[in-house]
């Protein structure tokens, strides 16, 4: 067990931590969920070492160990994959010398009877065991175990670690923590840098894990799969919720609409002897019970209400302007660098208004399509085109490091601008969470997030009709992914987004192109819909497994089972999809009825709209968009009722 108590830490004369105190225990399955900037990588340093609290102490069991995985490092490297990971052994090594060194003591004596002889043999016993049960005697298939599960293949295990991008060494990283199976995992976005496959083997690894993990992440799905408990840091405060993410956010709904209630009816009570004190101040009769609901007061603690930030980005991108029908075109499109071809022979055609997900392990060629659909790579093989007035925004995956260091924030998005645009820069930053004090940093200095949020906000300076974002997710805190979300679900242009965030995705996209073996194949669905029909596929590949490994297994019993499976799955399927539909239109009305409000208030506070030729006309048009969406919604959720 680990025992926090009392943790107190300082950041810039604001308390991350104030006089925290909780335990992990041996089997925790933690989340650690917050605001960017709340504490919550602090925390995880603190527990492993790496930074000391200003008050307090942290007590770990004794001979308990603990691993620690940041956000990112800098690996530095020699060897092969393989080589680099079974350094995770190193232990072992030392347990073996020590084995070697005990049973060399024991072959030399003869003193066969003596406590000392038997202390030996019994220490030796231990160093056995303790070998044996650290994966000594298979370490390599170990290693090849986990390195497989991360999205290595065997030929990448002779190959250097320098070879390969920051990504693929941070999972070598990984592979070589999860090996040394400390009693204790500490994760600090340990999804960042992982494709879904990898994510899905990570999270099934989790899950059985024999120790504790701790973990820090923006993904939704992940964190539900795998954690049992959740930790809010807020505030300088902690708040423990035996429950997964999703539980959490509603018990803490739960938590805050309570405590407005309570200081409510405190306030409610308040004014009640205040009254009654000031009406019988001066009666003589009364001033036993005057001076009675004076102490009261003075005695009464006002109910604490936790702080929320109310800061979030809020933007919308501009209307989409017209394209031709067809979009984009693809025949027999390949690319290779060097000797590797990443695809080969891919054919597509997209359509006006689609939305499409690039999915698929890392290095299958997802953001080398994202650069030939932009114009950055231009020597491929075969034929690609771009359609008729077709404009393209693009937010490649490192965005936020190509922003020119140097550059201001107010540059950085006035040196984009054209036109009518350049008088609203600073209502654009704003709605980014740019405060005038932030207009004059240098991009430089600011962190990660910013950087993602300045990447996006010089994304809708031009308006355009085909989206293309590469991992836009990156950085974000959960709120403001929803907002993204929100308004791509409101753009009306061309969307394709390259992410491996599942909970972001669900909804946002109907149709993914997998990226695979060299090529590209389309599903139309829903990702989680995709995720089930691989499960399928999967299954399949192991039926026929099992059979050859059999002699062959009765053919009508595996075909009854798979027919129940996939009529189950595809019932689950079709509810998701119906769901997912009403969750859309809810969403679109909130966002009608959002700008329809700000539009009444423009008008109820009196202001000159004579100004705005297009205002009521906007106006009417809002009106007419809610009322057509309403009935929209009533008939999805009429078909779900009638389905469910």
């Amino acid at each position: 067990m680990i025992s926090i108590n009392n943790l107190s830490v300082q950041f810039t004369g604001v308390n991350l931590f104030d006089n925290v105190t909780f335990n992990i225990n041996d089997r925790d399955r933690i989340g650690l969920v917050g605001k960017n900037g709340a504490g919550k990588s602090t925390l995880l340093k603190i527990l492993c070492g790496i930074q000391e609290p200003e008050t307090g102490n942290i007590v770990i069991a004794s001979g308990q160990t603990v691993g620690y995985l940041p956000q990112e490092l800098v690996p530095e490297s020699v060897g092969t994959v393989m080589e680099e990971t079974l350094h995770a052994f190193e232990q072992i090594d030392v347990l073996e010398n020590l084995q070697e060194k005990l049973t060399a003591e024991v072959a030399e004596r003869t003193d066969y009877e003596s406590d000392e002889y038997a202390r030996l043999l019994s220490r030796l016993h231990d160093v056995t065991e303790q070998i044996t049960v650290m994966g000594g005697n298979n370490r390599r298939e170990l290693s090849e175990k986990i390195l497989l599960g991360l999205g290595f293949r065997h030929s990448d295990f002779d190959r250097l670690v320098a070879e390969f991008s920051g990504g693929w060494q941070m999972r070598v990283e990984l592979a070589k923590l999860l090996l040394k199976r400390p009693d204790f995992l500490l994760l600090d976005e340990p999804t960042n840098h992982l494709d879904i496959e990898s994510i899905q083997w990570l999270e099934n690894y989790l899950s059985t894990y024999t120790g504790a993990v701790v973990l820090v992440s923006h993904d939704r799905t992940f964190l539900d799969n795998i954690t049992t408990r959740t930790i809010e840091i807020t505030a300088g405060k902690i708040y423990d919720y035996k429950a997964s993410y999703s539980e959490y956010v509603v018990l803490m709904q739960q938590r805050r609409a309570s405590q407005m209630a309570q200081l409510t009816n405190q306030q409610r009570q308040v004014a009640q002897i205040e009254a009654f004190i000031e009406r019988f101040r001066y009666k003589a009769t009364k001033s036993k019970q005057v001076q009675s609901r004076i102490k009261m007061l003075e005695k009464m603690e006002t109910v604490a209400v936790d702080e929320v930030s109310t800061e979030s980005i809020h933007f919308q991108f501009p209307p989409a302007p017209h394209s031709g029908k067809i979009v984009l075109e693809a025949t027999k499109l390949g690319k290779a660098y060097g000797d590797n071809q990443v695809f080969d022979n891919v054919e597509y055609l997209v359509t006006s208004g689609s939305r499409l997900a690039f999915v698929g392990r890392n290095g299958e060629g997802k953001s080398t399509m994202a650069k030939i659909i932009v114009g950055e790579i231009n020597d491929y093989s075969g034929t690609f085109k771009i359609g008729h007035q077709v404009v393209v925004g693009y937010y490649a995956q490192n965005q936020a490091a190509m922003l020119d260091g140097e550059k201001t924030v107010f540059q950085t998005i006035d040196d984009a601008a054209v036109g009518n645009i350049r008088p609203k820069i600073r209502n654009i930053l704003g709605s980014f969470l740019f405060d005038s004090e932030d207009l004059d940093k240098k991009v430089k200095v600011l962190s990660g997030g910013e950087k993602a949020r300045l990447a996006l906000a010089k994304l809708l300076l031009t308006p355009c009709n085909l989206l293309v974002l590469d991992e836009p997710t990156n950085h974000l805190d959960m709120d403001s992914k929803d907002i993204l979300k929100n308004a791509l679900l409101q753009y009306s242009g061309t969307l394709i987004v390259v992410s491996h965030d599942r909970d972001f995705l669900q909804g946002l996209t109907d149709t993914l192109f997998e990226f695979r073996d060299g090529g590209v194949h389309e599903f139309k669905g829903d990702i989680f819909e995709f995720l089930d029909y691989r499960k399928m596929e999967h299954l399949k590949d192991l039926e026929q497994k099992n059979k050859l490994a059999a002699g062959g297994v009765k053919p009508q019993t595996i075909s009854q089972n798979k027919l129940n499976y996939q009529q189950s799955k595809e019932r689950e399927r079709e509810l998701r999809k119906l769901r997912g539909n009403v969750e859309r239109i809810e969403q679109e009305i909130m966002s009608i009825e959002e700008q329809i409000a700000d539009k009444e208030s423009v008008l109820s506070s009196g202001a000159d709209v004579s100004t705005d030729a297009n205002f009521y006309a906007d106006y009417q048009k809002l009106k007419d968009r809610l009322e057509e969406r309403m009935s929209a919604w009533e008939e999805a959720t009429m078909e779900l009722e009638k389905f469910d």
